[in-house]
């Protein structure tokens, strides 16, 4: 069903040839005949197209970021939004946590929407990326996100996921910097059977892609005879998932569906045609073969832990074992609750199932739903299943067609527009319990589990219309192909709804444009500003305060999610939260070097000082910690992960690799050096051990990429050299201010 050409090939007259075929451009000029290029040198600022200096045309950030980065960007002088930027609410929309936490951000983001000239979106009114695709994705644009799943190149749109600096960045006029990426060909053909979701090939793609790295930091292009057989939800159902391919964005070619879509929603003048121009060259091909697609599931704890139904039912014991296996490996439990426990001779039993977010909560993903259920009952076991639409309008028209009755009716409950499924803040399953989801991660602890205090749930994604026929056997895991054929209504590409925006009318401050610069800011007694941060100093002495060994490490695992979520807009006290599932002491371990440099500073030079220097000049040598681990970065794009070891005292990370560029820009943007050491796993580094980084400072200065080191390690010496592997002449400054705020500043 997927074949993947790791080698350049161009496309031309619809088929893919190697270079040396007659009649061919040159790779070079191939490479501009791509949809992506066009876009990126659109909104590249420099006529350089091997270093990009990107401006977009929209931003977008919900509840958990966008407290942080305008408090960044108003210490860094923001006057106004200088481009449309969007605050949504659909994360801490639920205030059961936190007191009145959550609703104080919101105060303050409608006050920023006002002082600033944004648009403010208030709660349950819409998931992020469904407003943004209703209300701005369009042919030829590029919007940035401070959410991983920035996603919108169904439209035409090539949307990135980033950490909050690089939003920062926008907010006072600057560029988002990078070197021009990979663009793979994503080839889709064939039509999909009937039960065959978005989801489906979206797990089948990044199952084959994501462990390999085959697509990481690339730009996806799909296009192909298979994109006229897929509507627009179930093009965004597919698009949305692409950033768990570790991609750098996406783009698809655009067609009528997408202009009647468009029109629909009272947007015709978005509507751009895009399509590969003939002698395009792509660095890989990737070819989907729609058709062939079966019914997936991604088991814990990754979305690239998939397999079609079939195969996991066919091989319960053996890969339940295996997901046992990860959770003592992975989070340290011992003693968890046996998975196959829910085998019952070749079924499996499930616990719950939720339809939900970005990736869930669509239209058709909604009325396939109901369709399958309608006039029948979940049961009245321990199965219990819950919907979230994406939007209002959504919900509007799911209201209108009486699919929600149908699915009330057949025992489903019906939430807001909310993402808490897909980050552990919302329908926390009970220990040992199987959820399977249409949502857009399964990683550790997203389901809201706390594997620390002897709880542990399990996740699984798989799409709506599978979840459906799990639902209507009461549990019992089924792939949508197995139910009768008159339950499955095929997915038709001209399967539209009628957008009817009232509901955002009524509720929406739009404020684009119209910033009130007499305005106050409201703030409420969790919204902190950050903590300073110093220059970097001449030379570095730092302590390894965690080691992860794991093969990736996620932003999860570095900073919780969940009930975590309260705590963003104060940096101090969401730093306490900081590797808590992963290494609980990190925090103890960081805050004693933290105390030990704040001295260092201010001259109290005690036996603890001097012996932490280890006979290192106090004057020039500043006190730090680092975290090492093999691959860290990996999921959401937010900040906290970084900032947050940050505020701790960090000022490093050592890395084999870095699982995405956003995290490594995150790292750099807070003031740490992003060090790479391919073969850094057979140091054995362990807490406690310390790297000496002489003249540090001198090397940033400068544009060396090799730093030589001294590794302490059990009383012992060796000289090592670690890598910062292409800074540019701004992250390298970045990072002598101390952090992007106190380079802004400066």
């Amino acid at each position: 069903m997927l074949t993947i050409c790791s080698e350049g090939r161009f496309y031309r007259n619809g088929a893919f040839l190697p270079a040396g075929a007659p009649n061919l451009p040159s790779a070079e000029e191939g490479k501009q005949r791509t949809m992506a290029y066009g876009i990126l040198k659109a909104h590249n600022t420099t006529p350089d197209m091997t270093s990009l200096k990107l401006k977009f045309d929209a931003m977008a950030s919900h509840d958990i970021t966008y407290v942080g980065i305008i408090q960044t960007a108003r210490a860094s002088g923001l006057t106004s939004f200088p481009l449309p930027y969007v605050l949504t609410n659909c994360h801490n929309s639920l205030c059961a946590v936190g007191g009145t936490i959550n609703e104080d951000d919101h105060v303050f983001g409608l006050s920023a929407a006002k002082k600033y000239g944004g648009e403010f979106v208030p709660a349950h009114q819409a998931v992020i990326h469904s407003y943004m695709r209703e209300r701005y994705a369009g042919g030829g644009k590029m919007i940035l996100g401070s959410d991983s799943h920035t996603r919108y190149g169904a439209y035409g749109t090539m949307a990135i996921g980033e950490g909050g600096p690089e939003l920062v960045k926008q907010l006072l006029s600057k560029t988002y910097d990078i070197a021009y990426p990979r663009v793979v060909a994503i080839h889709l053909t064939g039509t999909p059977r009937p039960g065959v979701g978005p989801q489906d090939v979206a797990l089948a793609l990044i199952g084959a892609t994501f462990q390999e790295g085959t697509v990481k930091n690339s730009v996806l292009e799909f296009f192909g005879p298979g994109v006229a057989s897929l509507s627009m939800d179930y093009r965004v159902g597919v698009d949305v998932m692409t950033t768990e391919t570790a991609c750098l964005s996406s783009v698809w070619c655009t067609d009528e569906i997408t202009k009647a879509h468009l029109t629909a929603l009272g947007r015709p003048e978005d509507f751009r045609a895009l399509t590969p121009a003939d002698g395009a060259y792509y660095d890989a091909v990737i070819e989907i073969a729609l058709d062939k697609v079966q019914p997936m599931i991604a088991l814990p704890f990754h979305p690239s832990n998939a397999y079609p139904i079939a195969e996991f039912k066919a091989n319960l014991k053996d890969l339940l074992h295996q997901v046992e296996v990860d959770a003592k490996e992975q989070l340290g439990v011992k003693n968890a609750p046996s998975l196959l426990g829910k085998v019952d001779g070749n079924s499996f039993l499930v616990d719950q199932g939720v339809i939900a977010g970005c990736s869930g909560g669509t239209y058709q993903n909604l009325v396939r739903t109901a369709e399958i259920l309608k006039g029948r009952s979940t049961g009245s076991g321990a199965f219990w299943l819950s919907c979230y639409p994406g939007s209002m309008p959504i919900m509007q028209e799911l209201t209108r067609k009486g699919c929600l009755a149908d699915l009330m009716a057949a025992g489903a409950s019906i939430r807001s527009c909310f993402c808490g499924p897909c980050f552990g803040a919302g329908d926390v399953p009970a220990n040992g319990a199987f959820s399977i989801r249409h949502s857009t991660r399964n990683f550790p602890n997203r389901e809201g589990s706390k594997p620390g205090d002897g709880q542990l749930s399990y996740v699984a994604l798989m799409d709506a219309r599978s979840i459906a026929a799990t639902a209507l056997n009461g549990g019992v895991l089924t792939a949508a192909d197995e139910l009768p054929e008159e339950l499955l209504v095929p997915d038709r590409p001209e399967e539209g709804w009628t957008y009817d925006d009232s509901s955002y009318k009524a509720r929406v401050y739009y404020g684009v444009g119209k910033p009130q610069t007499d305005a106050e800011l409201v703030f409420g007694p969790n919204i902190a500003d950050w903590p300073e941060q110093i220059p970097l100093p001449e030379s570095l002495l730092l302590t390894c305060c965690a080691a992860i060994y794991d093969p990736v490490t996620t932003t999860d695992e570095l900073i919780p999610s969940g009930e975590t979520s309260s705590y963003r807009s104060n940096p101090m006290k969401l730093s306490d939260f900081a590797l808590s599932r992963k290494d609980p002491q990190y925090v103890p371990r960081a805050k004693e070097v933290r105390a030990l440099e704040q001295q260092r500073r201010i001259g109290a030079l005690d036996k603890a000082v001097t012996d932490a220097l280890m006979g290192y000049d106090a004057a020039s040598t500043g006190l730090g910690s680092f975290v090492m681990a093999l691959k860290p970065g990996d999921g959401s794009a937010r900040e906290q992960a970084a900032s947050c070891q940050r505020v701790l005292g960090g000022c490093a990370n050592l890395a084999a690799e870095y699982a995405t560029k956003r995290y490594r820009s995150n790292v750099i943007n807070w003031g740490m050096l992003p060090f790479v050491l391919p073969d850094v796993a057979e140091l054995h580094i362990a807490p406690g051990d310390a790297l000496y980084l002489p003249g540090i400072r001198k090397v940033l200065e400068g544009m060396e990429e090799q730093v030589p080191a001294v590794l302490m390690q059990n009383g012992q010496r060796r000289e090592i050299t670690l890598t910062l592997s292409a800074m540019t002449r701004e992250e390298r400054d970045v990072v002598l201010a101390g952090c992007l705020i106190n380079y802004y500043a400066n």
